[in-house]
């Protein structure tokens, strides 16, 4: 269903030029504000058996427009099939505590370089205690479900790997995950906090907090196969905080967002 209200409706209404936005944010809200409109031109399509004529605004094809990302979404699918094991996948969550939070503003890239690179060695560790060398896809989420800053990464893990005789194994236990979640998430924290240690990013108290928080690693029961797999996954991989589904109602005083359907990812 077509929505009533867009996020271009609500930049339609703001004065971009008079905003403290920097020149990247800006010409981005001004994309998503002229996309499929008549600014960015538009082009015909023709059908050669029934001769029907559509005239369509061109897109602004940029990676935050709730409007641009469909046709991505179905490619990354489509490559991302091709890397898929014909076994049960798990969906696990690794999650990094709000103390990190400020460091994340002002030091992106390294903190979730490294939420990447532990992840990873925490996941081949535990698999190399099997026998086991693993695999993951992986996505960054930054957002949670109120739209604040939650930066978290959704992984993809086949449940099994390959032995040192270059074999598959199957899954080794038969409840949630192949591993203890809670052992995942102590050794994710003295992994994740050491190598912060060697970025100088933070002082010993700072770090003594970090450790007495407990680190959240959740794993969701497997999926049906493969494919399944690759659809979920598909929703986080190109996914804007607002979509146009979620605007209920534009003044010139507030924007309404539907929360609620936002949780339930519709």
């Amino acid at each position: 269903m077509q929505p009533h209200w867009e996020v271009a409706d609500v930049l339609g209404k703001v004065d971009l030029s008079h905003q403290n936005f920097t020149v990247h944010q800006e010409k981005t809200l001004r994309a998503l504000t002229l996309c499929r409109t008549a600014a960015l031109g538009g082009h015909v399509d023709a059908c050669d058996s029934c001769g029907n004529i559509s005239i369509s605004y061109n897109s602004c094809r940029n990676r935050h427009c709730p409007k641009c990302q469909g046709h991505k979404r179905e490619e990354w699918i489509q490559a991302r099939e091709q890397d898929l094991l014909p076994c049960s996948y798990y969906h696990l969550v690794f999650t990094l505590p709000d103390t990190l939070n400020g460091l994340a503003i002002s030091h992106p890239h390294i903190i979730y370089r490294l939420l990447f690179e532990t992840t990873w060695s925490t996941l081949s560790q535990f698999g190399k205690t099997k026998g086991l060398q693993s695999g993951m896809i992986s996505i960054l989420h930054t957002w949670g479900q109120n739209l604040s800053l939650h930066p978290h990464l959704h992984c993809i893990v086949p449940g099994g790997g390959i032995d040192e005789n270059g074999k598959w194994r199957g899954k080794i236990k038969a409840d949630k995950y192949m591993f203890s979640v809670l052992a995942l998430s102590k050794v994710f924290r003295a992994k994740y906090v050491a190598l912060l240690r060697k970025e100088k990013l933070t002082n010993s108290a700072i770090n003594q907090s970090l450790f007495e928080k407990n680190w959240v690693v959740y794993a969701k029961r497997p999926f049906g196969g493969p494919k399944q797999v690759i659809e979920y996954l598909g929703r986080y991989t190109h996914k804007v905080a607002i979509s146009n589904h979620r605007i209920k109602s534009v003044s010139h005083q507030e924007v309404t967002i539907n929360y609620k359907d936002y949780k339930d990812g519709k």
